[in-house]
């Protein structure tokens, strides 16, 4: 069965992104739009605009025309929001790269999205220059300054003067953000005008839910290059007239006290800084009693968890769903009262469809019922760049998404998470969700941290082994920890095999890395 949106379908404005972000950015005048964390350095709504006409008009002179891909390849800073719409305005396509990648990592993104532009900071600027190497990159630039780049600074001596020309929101691409998908090496992920625009007023068209308001100071801390961090924090934010306070990088401490000393009301982040707001004992030492809300995503949270951080804070924590290739946003869990289901991302937003299908069958499911996760909506990306093998293999003939995510719909259609298709471990033919396993360690009192993945085994093929971070002052043998958790769940799901680690791998987004613990234990065993 197909489980629509229980919200009224909203009107999508066939407008390009940037023209309705400035429309909607004008009345906030002289208010920051945009504050860098460590520094202060501060923009406010007029010097954003401003900017971004002033050097989407240096750019246009420079020869970047429309269609063009320009790479930015940095970490969290407010200038990120003035490059990126300067070439969004002009009809450019943005790719965003991830600052952790290597010189080789992002002359594959660079080669295959053929960026003609790239803009990186001075300490970047070296892996940036071997990565161009042999691409088609004409130029570099840098935020600051630094010897043989174009400072993007001086690109603001200029008249403002603007090309003329004709953005088609649904056909012309803004942003080029990789993703490996659900398997693979990472690919394009074609996003269109449209497809962010409708992601923007979808989310604001859940009713008696406002996600950003005006009022509020929101924390910039997950990386802008991620879809997750650019459109629901840094668009979608600015979209509202709040004021986004920016990190370069997650810090603790710092992460603390700027919560603290900018009253943050609200922050967008994943599981893993959840697990530190939950857990770690420094929290104690700042006021952060001006949080009001925090949405997680990216990754699945348990109930546990989330309460923890109610508990400890006094703020509500929302969790929501998307991808990459739907722009993100399609699931959020409501923050109203007596609606709340913590272990949920809530039912669909609007325009949004979701079917649950059999990973065997693909035939359609009901409710209550685990599957793999199809998604329809015009939040649904126009494929993978130059690759229609790969496009086909997502999106198929009726327009479904498919997710590689397993999931289900309860009685009430909220949807669960429970993880992806190419990382159930196959125990004896039965499936275990490693995310599952990961959400009850977090419950034990000795650890701080958790990874689960599939470990191969010559009877069962696979069995599910823990990589455990101990608290501080903890103890517990990894025979303790197996039989706890062998107590609470079936055996087929117990966890056969479990190693202490310092830390567990994660990406810059928060996601872990099962696939590093993978590669480890293969070889490992070789």
């Amino acid at each position: 069965m197909i489980f629509r949106s229980p919200y009224p379908d909203v009107t999508i404005p066939d407008q390009p992104l940037t023209e309705l972000l400035i429309e909607r950015m004008m009345p906030f005048g002289n208010k920051p739009a945009l504050i860098d964390g460590p520094t202060g350095r501060t923009l406010t709504y007029a010097q954003l605009i401003g900017g971004i006409r002033l050097i989407g008009s240096s750019l246009a002179k420079r020869g970047l025309q429309k269609g063009d891909v320009f790479a930015i390849f940095s970490p969290n800073i407010p200038e990120y929001a003035v490059a990126f719409h300067a070439v969004s305005l002009i009809g450019g396509i943005v790719t965003t790269a991830n600052p952790l990648y290597t010189a080789e990592e992002l002359h594959f993104q660079l080669r295959d999205s053929g960026a003609k532009y790239l803009l990186t900071i001075p300490l970047f600027l070296e892996k940036a220059r071997e990565a161009a190497a042999n691409t088609a990159v004409a130029e570099i630039l840098v935020f600051g300054e630094a010897e043989g780049a174009t400072p993007l600074a001086s690109l603001l001596q200029s008249d403002g003067q603007l090309p003329d020309i004709s953005i088609n929101p649904a056909e012309d691409l803004v942003v080029l953000p990789y993703s490996s998908g659900t398997t693979g090496l990472p690919k394009g992920v074609m996003l269109t005008h449209r497809n962010i625009v409708a992601n923007m007023v979808q989310t604001e068209g859940i009713p008696n839910m406002d996600l950003v308001t005006e009022e509020d100071v929101v924390m910039g801390i997950l990386p802008f290059f991620h879809i997750y961090g650019l459109v629901v924090i840094l668009n979608m934010s600015l979209a509202r007239g709040a004021t986004v306070v920016t990190m370069p990088r997650f810090d603790l401490p710092q992460f603390l006290e700027l919560i603290q000393n900018h009253k943050i009301t609200r922050v967008n982040l994943v599981p893993p800084i959840l697990v530190a707001l939950a857990k770690h004992p420094l929290v104690a030492q700042y006021d952060l009693s001006s949080l009001k809300e925090l949405f997680s995503g990216a990754a699945p949270l348990s109930a546990e968890l989330a309460e923890e951080v109610v508990a400890r804070l006094g703020c509500n924590v929302v969790q929501g769903y998307g991808l990459t290739e739907t722009s993100p946003v399609t699931h959020v869990g409501p923050n109203v009262p007596g609606k709340i289901k913590r272990a949920s991302v809530g039912p669909g937003i609007p325009n949004t469809e979701l079917l649950v299908v059999d990973t065997a069958t693909n035939e359609p499911l009901g409710k209550n019922e685990r599957g793999e996760i199809w998604i329809r909506g015009p939040q649904v990306m126009k494929g993978y760049l130059n690759n229609p093998q790969a496009t086909a293999l997502a999106i198929d003939a009726d327009g479904w998404l498919h997710t590689g995510d397993i999931g289900y719909v309860d009685e009430d259609d909220y949807v669960y998470i429970v993880d992806r298709v190419k990382e159930l471990i196959k125990y004896k033919g039965m499936q275990v969700a490693p995310a599952e396993l990961e959400s009850l360690l977090l419950t034990h009192p000795a650890i701080a941290d958790a990874a689960v993945i599939p470990s191969p085994d010559e009877e069962a093929g696979e069995v599910p082994k823990g990589f455990v971070v101990l608290k501080p002052g903890a103890a517990a043998t990894a025979e303790e920890i197996m039989a706890w958790v062998a107590g609470q769940v079936a055996p087929h799901k117990k966890i056969r095999r479990l190693a202490f680690v310092n830390e567990v791998p994660k990406s810059l987004s928060g996601k872990i890395l099962r696939r590093v613990l993978v590669e480890q234990e293969r070889n490992a065993q070789k």
